[in-house]
Protein backbone atom coordinates (compact mmCIF):
# COMPACT_ATOMS: atom_id res chain seq x y z
CA UNK A 1 0.00 0.00 0.00
CA UNK A 2 2.87 2.37 0.77
CA UNK A 3 4.23 1.80 -2.76
CA UNK A 4 0.83 2.63 -4.23
CA UNK A 5 0.65 5.90 -2.28
CA UNK A 6 4.04 6.98 -3.61
CA UNK A 7 2.79 6.38 -7.12
CA UNK A 8 -0.17 8.65 -6.48
CA UNK A 9 1.91 11.45 -5.03
CA UNK A 10 4.34 11.44 -7.93
CA UNK A 11 2.53 12.08 -11.22
CA UNK A 12 2.73 10.85 -13.94
CA UNK A 13 1.11 7.77 -12.52
CA UNK A 14 1.63 4.11 -13.04
CA UNK A 15 -1.80 2.50 -12.97
CA UNK A 16 -0.59 -0.79 -11.56
CA UNK A 17 -3.31 -0.82 -8.94
CA UNK A 18 -6.20 0.32 -11.15
CA UNK A 19 -8.68 -2.42 -12.01
CA UNK A 20 -9.05 -0.90 -15.48
CA UNK A 21 -8.42 2.42 -17.18
CA UNK A 22 -11.95 3.81 -17.05
CA UNK A 23 -13.63 6.52 -14.97
CA UNK A 24 -17.32 7.47 -15.09
CA UNK A 25 -18.03 11.05 -14.01
CA UNK A 26 -21.50 12.58 -13.44
CA UNK A 27 -21.35 16.36 -13.03
CA UNK A 28 -23.43 19.51 -13.37
CA UNK A 29 -23.94 20.87 -16.88
CA UNK A 30 -20.99 22.94 -18.10
CA UNK A 31 -19.16 22.64 -14.80
CA UNK A 32 -15.77 21.28 -15.84
CA UNK A 33 -13.51 22.45 -18.69
CA UNK A 34 -13.04 19.83 -21.39
CA UNK A 35 -9.33 20.62 -21.34
CA UNK A 36 -9.11 19.34 -17.76
CA UNK A 37 -10.61 16.00 -18.78
CA UNK A 38 -8.21 15.79 -21.73
CA UNK A 39 -5.20 16.57 -19.52
CA UNK A 40 -6.22 13.88 -17.01
CA UNK A 41 -6.66 11.27 -19.74
CA UNK A 42 -3.31 12.13 -21.32
CA UNK A 43 -1.45 12.04 -18.03
CA UNK A 44 -2.96 8.89 -16.55
CA UNK A 45 -4.18 6.83 -19.49
CA UNK A 46 -7.57 6.60 -17.79
CA UNK A 47 -10.44 7.17 -20.22
CA UNK A 48 -13.17 9.40 -18.79
CA UNK A 49 -16.82 8.81 -19.64
CA UNK A 50 -18.46 12.12 -18.76
CA UNK A 51 -22.19 12.73 -18.28
CA UNK A 52 -24.07 15.80 -17.05
CA UNK A 53 -27.17 16.49 -14.93
CA UNK A 54 -29.25 19.64 -14.51
CA UNK A 55 -30.00 19.52 -10.80
CA UNK A 56 -29.44 17.71 -7.51
CA UNK A 57 -32.84 16.04 -7.77
CA UNK A 58 -31.86 14.43 -11.07
CA UNK A 59 -28.62 13.10 -9.60
CA UNK A 60 -30.28 11.84 -6.44
CA UNK A 61 -33.20 10.18 -8.21
CA UNK A 62 -30.93 8.40 -10.68
CA UNK A 63 -28.69 6.96 -7.98
CA UNK A 64 -31.63 6.08 -5.76
CA UNK A 65 -33.26 4.16 -8.59
CA UNK A 66 -30.03 2.37 -9.52
CA UNK A 67 -27.47 2.28 -6.68
CA UNK A 68 -25.25 0.01 -8.78
CA UNK A 69 -24.98 2.47 -11.66
CA UNK A 70 -21.53 2.82 -13.20
CA UNK A 71 -20.79 6.29 -11.82
CA UNK A 72 -17.47 6.66 -10.00
CA UNK A 73 -17.45 10.40 -9.25
CA UNK A 74 -20.48 12.61 -8.67
CA UNK A 75 -20.82 16.29 -7.73
CA UNK A 76 -23.74 16.86 -5.33
CA UNK A 77 -24.30 20.12 -3.48
CA UNK A 78 -23.69 20.30 0.25
CA UNK A 79 -27.23 19.56 1.37
CA UNK A 80 -27.46 16.55 -0.93
CA UNK A 81 -24.15 15.24 0.40
CA UNK A 82 -25.83 15.46 3.80
CA UNK A 83 -28.87 13.51 2.60
CA UNK A 84 -26.94 10.91 0.62
CA UNK A 85 -24.47 10.11 3.38
CA UNK A 86 -27.32 9.67 5.86
CA UNK A 87 -28.98 7.27 3.43
CA UNK A 88 -25.75 5.27 2.96
CA UNK A 89 -25.50 6.19 -0.73
CA UNK A 90 -21.84 7.30 -0.59
CA UNK A 91 -18.55 5.51 -0.08
CA UNK A 92 -16.03 6.91 2.42
CA UNK A 93 -13.07 8.72 0.91
CA UNK A 94 -9.61 7.38 1.69
CA UNK A 95 -7.59 10.52 2.33
CA UNK A 96 -4.34 8.55 2.12
CA UNK A 97 -4.78 8.83 -1.64
CA UNK A 98 -5.31 12.60 -1.53
CA UNK A 99 -2.08 14.44 -0.71
CA UNK A 100 -3.43 17.53 -2.49
CA UNK A 101 -6.18 17.82 0.12
CA UNK A 102 -3.73 20.06 2.00
CA UNK A 103 -4.53 22.83 -0.48
CA UNK A 104 -8.24 23.06 0.47
CA UNK A 105 -9.28 26.07 2.57
CA UNK A 106 -9.92 24.77 6.14
CA UNK A 107 -12.93 27.08 6.43
CA UNK A 108 -14.68 24.98 3.77
CA UNK A 109 -13.86 21.66 5.44
CA UNK A 110 -15.48 19.86 8.37
CA UNK A 111 -18.85 21.50 7.82
CA UNK A 112 -21.98 20.07 9.41
CA UNK A 113 -23.23 18.51 6.17
CA UNK A 114 -20.19 16.17 6.19
CA UNK A 115 -18.20 16.26 9.45
CA UNK A 116 -14.50 15.49 8.90
CA UNK A 117 -15.21 15.25 5.15
CA UNK A 118 -15.61 11.52 5.28
CA UNK A 119 -17.68 11.45 2.09
CA UNK A 120 -16.95 14.61 0.13
CA UNK A 121 -14.33 17.14 -0.93
CA UNK A 122 -15.22 20.71 -2.01
CA UNK A 123 -14.98 21.17 -5.79
CA UNK A 124 -16.38 24.66 -6.48
CA UNK A 125 -18.36 26.92 -4.23
CA UNK A 126 -20.29 30.15 -4.38
CA UNK A 127 -22.88 32.33 -2.77
CA UNK A 128 -26.32 33.74 -3.40
CA UNK A 129 -26.50 37.51 -3.27
CA UNK A 130 -28.23 40.64 -4.53
CA UNK A 131 -27.52 41.85 -8.06
CA UNK A 132 -28.04 45.46 -9.11
CA UNK A 133 -27.29 47.54 -12.19
CA UNK A 134 -26.03 50.94 -11.04
CA UNK A 135 -27.53 52.70 -14.08
CA UNK A 136 -31.02 52.00 -12.74
CA UNK A 137 -30.72 51.55 -8.98
CA UNK A 138 -28.36 52.67 -6.24
CA UNK A 139 -26.43 49.70 -4.81
CA UNK A 140 -26.17 51.53 -1.47
CA UNK A 141 -29.91 51.15 -1.02
CA UNK A 142 -29.62 47.35 -0.95
CA UNK A 143 -27.83 46.41 2.24
CA UNK A 144 -30.12 43.71 3.64
CA UNK A 145 -32.49 41.11 2.22
CA UNK A 146 -35.44 43.08 3.61
CA UNK A 147 -34.58 45.93 1.23
CA UNK A 148 -35.94 43.83 -1.66
CA UNK A 149 -39.45 44.33 -0.25
CA UNK A 150 -39.26 48.10 -0.86
CA UNK A 151 -42.05 49.31 -3.16
CA UNK A 152 -39.51 51.06 -5.42
CA UNK A 153 -38.76 47.59 -6.85
CA UNK A 154 -42.32 46.83 -7.91
CA UNK A 155 -42.28 44.46 -10.92
CA UNK A 156 -38.49 44.78 -11.09
CA UNK A 157 -36.93 41.76 -9.37
CA UNK A 158 -35.44 38.62 -10.85
CA UNK A 159 -35.74 35.67 -8.49
CA UNK A 160 -33.91 32.40 -8.99
CA UNK A 161 -36.33 29.66 -10.00
CA UNK A 162 -35.15 27.58 -7.08
CA UNK A 163 -37.26 26.91 -4.00
CA UNK A 164 -34.31 26.53 -1.69
CA UNK A 165 -32.76 29.86 -2.66
CA UNK A 166 -35.99 31.86 -2.61
CA UNK A 167 -37.10 30.54 0.78
CA UNK A 168 -33.60 31.18 2.13
CA UNK A 169 -34.03 34.87 1.34
CA UNK A 170 -37.41 35.03 3.08
CA UNK A 171 -36.10 33.18 6.13
CA UNK A 172 -33.07 35.46 6.41
CA UNK A 173 -35.29 38.53 6.09
CA UNK A 174 -37.21 37.23 9.12
CA UNK A 175 -34.07 36.52 11.13
CA UNK A 176 -34.18 32.74 10.73
CA UNK A 177 -31.65 30.21 9.46
CA UNK A 178 -31.68 29.14 5.81
CA UNK A 179 -31.87 25.57 7.18
CA UNK A 180 -34.90 26.23 9.41
CA UNK A 181 -37.18 23.20 9.89
CA UNK A 182 -39.79 24.83 12.11
CA UNK A 183 -43.15 24.54 10.27
CA UNK A 184 -44.35 27.86 11.72
CA UNK A 185 -41.24 29.64 10.45
CA UNK A 186 -41.63 28.07 7.02
CA UNK A 187 -45.24 29.28 6.93
CA UNK A 188 -44.10 32.78 7.90
CA UNK A 189 -41.51 32.66 5.12
CA UNK A 190 -44.23 31.72 2.62
CA UNK A 191 -46.36 34.71 3.62
CA UNK A 192 -43.27 36.91 3.47
CA UNK A 193 -42.75 35.77 -0.12
CA UNK A 194 -46.40 36.38 -0.96
CA UNK A 195 -45.81 39.98 0.12
CA UNK A 196 -42.79 40.11 -2.19
CA UNK A 197 -44.65 38.85 -5.28
CA UNK A 198 -45.68 42.34 -6.54
CA UNK A 199 -41.99 43.20 -6.79
CA UNK A 200 -41.05 40.02 -8.72
CA UNK A 201 -40.89 40.35 -12.50
CA UNK A 202 -39.75 36.81 -13.27
CA UNK A 203 -38.24 33.61 -11.94
CA UNK A 204 -35.23 32.18 -13.78
CA UNK A 205 -32.35 29.87 -12.92
CA UNK A 206 -31.04 28.94 -16.35
CA UNK A 207 -29.99 32.27 -17.82
CA UNK A 208 -30.02 34.89 -15.08
CA UNK A 209 -26.58 36.09 -16.15
CA UNK A 210 -27.75 36.79 -19.69
CA UNK A 211 -30.87 38.54 -18.42
CA UNK A 212 -28.77 40.91 -16.32
CA UNK A 213 -26.31 41.45 -19.18
CA UNK A 214 -29.10 42.42 -21.57
CA UNK A 215 -30.72 44.62 -18.89
CA UNK A 216 -34.08 42.92 -19.25
CA UNK A 217 -33.97 42.97 -15.45
CA UNK A 218 -31.70 45.25 -13.41
CA UNK A 219 -32.14 44.15 -9.83
CA UNK A 220 -32.72 40.84 -8.08
CA UNK A 221 -30.73 37.89 -6.87
CA UNK A 222 -28.19 35.63 -8.52
CA UNK A 223 -25.44 33.09 -8.08
CA UNK A 224 -21.97 34.51 -7.68
CA UNK A 225 -20.31 32.58 -10.52
CA UNK A 226 -22.98 33.50 -13.05
CA UNK A 227 -22.73 37.15 -12.11
CA UNK A 228 -18.94 37.07 -12.24
CA UNK A 229 -19.21 35.97 -15.87
CA UNK A 230 -22.04 38.46 -16.59
CA UNK A 231 -20.00 41.32 -15.20
CA UNK A 232 -17.40 40.77 -17.90
CA UNK A 233 -20.09 41.80 -20.40
CA UNK A 234 -21.83 44.49 -18.36
CA UNK A 235 -19.59 46.54 -16.07
CA UNK A 236 -22.58 48.22 -14.41
CA UNK A 237 -23.51 45.05 -12.52
CA UNK A 238 -22.79 44.87 -8.80
CA UNK A 239 -22.94 41.75 -6.63
CA UNK A 240 -23.78 42.43 -2.99
CA UNK A 241 -23.41 40.28 0.13
CA UNK A 242 -26.44 41.30 2.22
CA UNK A 243 -26.24 41.59 5.99
CA UNK A 244 -26.34 39.89 8.36
CA UNK A 245 -25.74 36.68 6.40
CA UNK A 246 -26.20 35.02 3.03
CA UNK A 247 -26.39 31.46 1.63
CA UNK A 248 -23.23 29.58 0.76
CA UNK A 249 -23.44 26.54 -1.47
CA UNK A 250 -20.61 24.05 -1.94
CA UNK A 251 -20.64 21.58 -4.81
CA UNK A 252 -18.62 18.58 -3.74
CA UNK A 253 -16.78 15.64 -5.22
CA UNK A 254 -18.15 12.39 -3.86
CA UNK A 255 -18.01 8.66 -4.61
CA UNK A 256 -21.19 6.55 -4.94
CA UNK A 257 -21.33 3.58 -2.60
CA UNK A 258 -20.91 1.01 -5.37
CA UNK A 259 -18.48 2.92 -7.62
CA UNK A 260 -16.79 0.29 -9.82
CA UNK A 261 -13.50 2.19 -10.25
CA UNK A 262 -12.80 3.54 -6.78
CA UNK A 263 -9.02 3.88 -7.08
CA UNK A 264 -9.31 5.66 -10.41
CA UNK A 265 -11.74 8.03 -8.72
CA UNK A 266 -9.16 8.78 -6.03
CA UNK A 267 -6.59 9.62 -8.69
CA UNK A 268 -9.09 11.96 -10.33
CA UNK A 269 -9.98 13.74 -7.09
CA UNK A 270 -6.31 14.31 -6.31
CA UNK A 271 -5.74 15.59 -9.85
CA UNK A 272 -8.57 18.13 -9.53
CA UNK A 273 -7.04 19.42 -6.28
CA UNK A 274 -3.70 20.14 -7.94
CA UNK A 275 -3.40 23.95 -7.71
CA UNK A 276 -2.72 24.49 -11.42
CA UNK A 277 -5.77 22.41 -12.35
CA UNK A 278 -8.02 24.06 -9.74
CA UNK A 279 -6.94 27.46 -11.06
CA UNK A 280 -7.85 26.42 -14.60
CA UNK A 281 -11.32 25.31 -13.49
CA UNK A 282 -12.04 28.56 -11.63
CA UNK A 283 -10.90 30.78 -14.49
CA UNK A 284 -13.04 28.82 -16.96
CA UNK A 285 -16.21 28.62 -14.86
CA UNK A 286 -16.14 31.78 -12.75
CA UNK A 287 -16.95 30.10 -9.44
CA UNK A 288 -14.79 30.32 -6.34
CA UNK A 289 -12.15 27.68 -5.82
CA UNK A 290 -11.84 26.03 -2.40
CA UNK A 291 -8.15 25.60 -3.23
CA UNK A 292 -6.12 28.33 -1.48
CA UNK A 293 -3.00 27.52 -3.51
CA UNK A 294 -4.96 27.87 -6.76
CA UNK A 295 -6.23 31.28 -5.60
CA UNK A 296 -2.64 32.41 -5.10
CA UNK A 297 -1.90 31.51 -8.72
CA UNK A 298 -4.61 33.84 -10.01
CA UNK A 299 -3.73 37.33 -11.29
CA UNK A 300 -3.56 39.84 -8.44
CA UNK A 301 -6.69 41.67 -9.53
CA UNK A 302 -8.70 38.43 -9.36
CA UNK A 303 -7.25 37.52 -5.97
CA UNK A 304 -8.66 40.83 -4.70
CA UNK A 305 -12.03 40.37 -6.41
CA UNK A 306 -14.58 39.67 -3.66
CA UNK A 307 -16.97 38.16 -6.19
CA UNK A 308 -14.53 35.50 -7.34
CA UNK A 309 -12.60 35.23 -4.10
CA UNK A 310 -14.60 36.30 -1.02
CA UNK A 311 -12.46 37.07 1.99
CA UNK A 312 -12.41 34.75 4.99
CA UNK A 313 -14.24 37.49 6.91
CA UNK A 314 -17.10 37.33 4.40
CA UNK A 315 -16.98 33.55 4.33
CA UNK A 316 -17.41 33.38 8.09
CA UNK A 317 -20.56 35.48 7.74
CA UNK A 318 -22.23 33.09 5.31
CA UNK A 319 -24.39 30.06 6.11
CA UNK A 320 -23.94 26.75 4.32
CA UNK A 321 -26.97 24.87 3.02
CA UNK A 322 -27.76 21.60 4.83
CA UNK A 323 -30.33 18.88 4.26
CA UNK A 324 -33.83 19.80 5.44
CA UNK A 325 -34.98 16.22 5.96
CA UNK A 326 -38.78 15.73 6.07
CA UNK A 327 -39.22 19.51 6.16
CA UNK A 328 -38.28 19.59 2.49
CA UNK A 329 -41.82 18.44 1.66
CA UNK A 330 -43.24 21.45 3.54
CA UNK A 331 -41.06 23.80 1.51
CA UNK A 332 -42.12 22.14 -1.73
CA UNK A 333 -45.80 22.48 -0.84
CA UNK A 334 -45.46 26.20 -0.22
CA UNK A 335 -43.26 26.63 -3.31
CA UNK A 336 -46.02 25.21 -5.49
CA UNK A 337 -48.57 27.51 -3.85
CA UNK A 338 -46.29 30.50 -4.38
CA UNK A 339 -45.88 29.78 -8.10
CA UNK A 340 -49.62 29.27 -8.80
Amino acid sequence: MKWVLLLIIGFPLSLAFANDRVLNVYNWSNFMPHQVIQAFEKETGIRVHYAEFDGNDTLYTKLKADPHSDFDVIVPSSYYVDRMRRESMLRPIDKNYLPNLKYINPLLLNRSFDPHNQYSIPYLWGTTGIVVNDQYFNPRQLRTWRDLWNKRYKNQLLMLDDAREVFAIALLSLGYSINDRNPQHITQAYHQLRALMPNIKLFNADAEGSIYIDEDVNVGIGWSGDIYVARQENKHLHYLYPKPTFPIWIDCLAIPKYAPHYQNAMIFLNFLMRPTIAKQITLAKGYSSPNWAAIRLLPKNLQRDLLLNPSNELLKRGEVEADLGPSDAVYEKYWELLKL
